[in-house]
């Protein structure tokens, strides 16, 4: 099959208020959830400096197709301090707590089955090549930039390199590759640490509101018990309370390294 850039998905934009989005937006993105759920799925093509197994793939369903990333269960390599077989879950748990918290930071993401067995399958999202992702990563005025940030903290990723950074041409920024997050010991590791100590904004502060009352309805503690161990699901919960109550920015660990090797 043919290979794939490394250059993926993504959004810069929408730097407003983390809010729920307008009715339209809640239409589109359950289309795409849909597309994804039943869709047929065909390789294009892999993503070769991936790690695991990262397939570009075109998905068909009722007239509409799109492009889509699907990482089957079965490519994963195996990790110390990860289940095996648990990260394409993972990558569906930091969907569905992007979603609940507004930060729209996390493309639409499905667990299903695919060509290669089960696994994690999330819609494609053009990048704009003409952002400079590096100079994106050091900017400390960027509020979407800063929500990231806020998102890693919660899920506790393990991973956030400056190629996870997904500027789109409509502006909106995305994140990618979730698979080592949701881990019970603090691990977060990350190239967004300008911010660490600071005060958290009110944006980010009422995205969390919004995260704490999902959690509370059992809702979202429901849908993230199928993808995640109890005590993973407990542990977010303790760092989204632990974000609130201090309404800070993480400082890094001290007993883990703090930025992921290669940053980019």
């Amino acid at each position: 099959m043919p290979d794939r850039p490394a250059s993926r998905r993504g959004g810069r934009g929408q730097r407003a208020r983390p809010e729920p989005p307008p009715a339209a937006e809640v239409v589109a993105e359950a289309a795409a959830l849909e597309l994804l759920s039943e869709g047929s799925i065909e390789v294009e093509g892999r993503l070769v400096v991936a790690t695991n197994a990262t397939l570009y793939c075109t998905v068909r369903h009722a007239g509409r197709e799109a492009a889509c990333v699907y990482k089957p269960v079965a490519g994963e390599r195996p990790l110390w301090d990860f289940a095996t077989g648990s990260l394409a879950g993972r990558e569906v748990a930091a969907y569905q707590v992007s979603r609940a918290a507004g930060f729209a930071i996390v493309p639409p993401t499905v667990f299903r089955d695919g060509p290669f067995g089960p696994g994690m399958c999330q819609l494609w999202i053009d990048v704009d090549e003409s952002v400079d992702i590096i100079a994106l990563s050091r900017r400390t005025d960027d509020a979407a930039l800063r929500d990231m940030a806020v998102f890693d903290a919660v899920v506790n990723n393990a991973d956030r390199k400056i190629g996870h950074l997904l500027p789109d041409p409509g502006g909106h920024l995305y994140g990618c590759d979730h698979g080592v997050c949701f881990a019970e010991e603090y691990k977060l590791r990350t190239v967004l640490w300008q911010w660490r100590g600071r005060s958290l904004p009110g944006r980010s502060v009422g995205a969390l509101r919004r995260l704490q009352a999902c959690f509370e309805t059992g809702q979202l503690a429901a849908g993230l018990s199928s993808l995640l161990t109890a005590e993973e699901v407990a542990a977010t919960r303790q760092r989204l309370e632990l974000l609130l109550k201090h309404r800070v920015h993480p400082y890094p660990p001290e007993d883990w390294p703090a930025v992921p090797w290669p940053p980019v």
